[in-house]
């Protein structure tokens, strides 16, 4: 399976890594226009050029808003509204251009907000699933920082432009490579003080702290904030631990923060194929006659988030010929206790059925986008051993078409099929 390794010496933010994905090979057009699928009412603009670092090229990334001033911020509880630049340890000199996430003053958002912002987008499942899982672990650990359920969470770095398009362009990239597997070093946190909303605060911050608490840590070099909570959650929510390489790489590639340090201020990414053993699968199962068909939508919701891989129900009869239904998920092993303490809490059942899958065969997915007369559409393309054994347009895609252009759906998806035809 395709793995990557991030090799964290210089610490992580959202765009660090983003520009390491693009030094990758992500072609910038096509995440440009993935994000475009999610309706941010922000204007902004994705930057992206090489850099040289002490001598290694990488590409930084920056997501450029428009500026203006907010005069309320009582709500913010970003510990990095704005900027970290500890030339003076005591009273941090400010400047929007000293930190690896760039912050900019724009309107809050909670995490419920957000969760809603991409549940009605034209994403695919793949990038809403693990974009959410992000989002979760992020407004948790805000959360348990501030003392408040991380649905009522309104904090200004989850909820600004550039965050989003971070966390949703680690999404879209990995998504795009394929990457299954994602292993991090030790990671260097950076020392001294940052200024924030509540005023001075320790480096790591207490929602970094929060995050990397299952993570080996440590402090060198610079006395900067080197790993965000952008970064922090992005390890905590997909990343395994490993002190060294755990595969061959194929590929290596640099994303750059934007201070200058005495160290190279890049994420290294390892890219390769991982024989490790996958996490085991569970199939889990359980029969409900008794609960409201309302709560079925919310549980999906909170399923999927958790990181099932996938939720269904079945209408079945139980005893007394009474309706019911079987609610099912496919988690891994390191989301089965999640899901099941959510089953448990949020549905009527008193009992779970667990069985361990022998295997998951799986066919190797790509999405490419086809130009066809009514303008382009993605396609899933999957294939097995070598072979196309499956094309699907984006419904989403087609639907949208269709109904601009008063033309059948059917017609539209039988265009992007011929394309896709002609072009594999």
């Amino acid at each position: 399976m395709k793995a990557i390794y991030l090799d964290c010496f210089s610490g992580i933010s959202g765009n660090m890594l983003l520009g390491a994905f693009l030094h990758a090979g992500v072609p910038l057009e096509y995440l440009e226009q993935e994000l475009k699928h999610i309706n941010l009412p922000d204007e902004y603009h994705i930057h992206a050029e090489k850099v040289n670092k002490n001598g290694i090229q990488a590409i930084h990334m920056d997501v450029e808003l428009p500026m203006y001033t907010s005069h309320d911020h009582t709500h913010e509880s970003d510990h990095r509204h704005h900027v970290h630049d500890h030339e003076q340890p005591h009273l941090p000199h400010l400047s929007p251009h000293d930190s690896h996430d760039h912050i900019h003053s724009h309107s809050h958002r909670t995490f419920s907000d957000i969760r809603k912002m991409l549940t009605e987008s034209k994403l695919s499942e793949a990038v809403i699933n693990i974009s959410l899982s992000i989002f979760d672990k992020l407004a948790e650990a805000e959360g348990k920082v501030h003392g408040l359920p991380k649905d009522e969470v309104a904090f200004h770095e989850v909820g600004a432009v550039d965050s989003i398009v971070d966390i949703l362009g680690a999404a879209i990239c990995m998504d795009y490579m394929g990457i299954e597997k994602v292993f991090v070093s030790r990671v260097n946190t950076g020392s001294g003080y940052v200024r924030c909303a509540h005023g001075l605060m320790m480096v790591p911050a207490p929602a970094t702290a929060e995050l990397l608490k299952n993570f080996p840590t440590y402090k060198a070099v610079a006395e900067k904030e080197l790993t965000t909570p952008t970064g922090a959650a992005i390890i905590s929510t997909l990343a395994e631990f490993r002190e060294s390489l755990p595969f061959p790489a194929d590929k290596i590639a640099y994303g750059a923060g934007t201070m200058d340090l005495e160290l190279p201020n890049v994420l290294r990414i390892y890219l390769g194929e991982c024989q490790e053993n996958r996490n085991r699968k569970f199939l889990l199962e359980t029969n409900i006659d008794d609960m409201n068909p309302q709560i079925y939508g919310y549980l999906y919701e909170r399923l999927l988030s958790a990181g099932a891989l996938d939720v269904w129900t079945s209408p079945i009869y139980m005893k007394k010929n009474r309706p019911a239904n079987t609610l099912s998920l496919l988690v891994d092993e390191n989301n089965k206790d999640a899901c099941v303490e959510i089953v448990m809490k949020e549905t009527s059942t008193i009992g779970i059925r667990v069985f361990q899958l022998d295997d998951r065969i799986e066919a190797q997915r790509t999405i490419e986008a086809v130009k066809t007369k009514y303008g382009d559409i993605r396609c899933k393309i999957s294939k097995y051993s070598g072979e196309t054994i499956s094309i699907s347009p984006e419904y989403e895609d087609c639907k949208e078409i269709a109904k601009r252009m008063n033309v059948p759906l059917k017609l539209v998806q039988q265009e992007a099929m011929s394309a896709v035809d002609i072009e594999t």
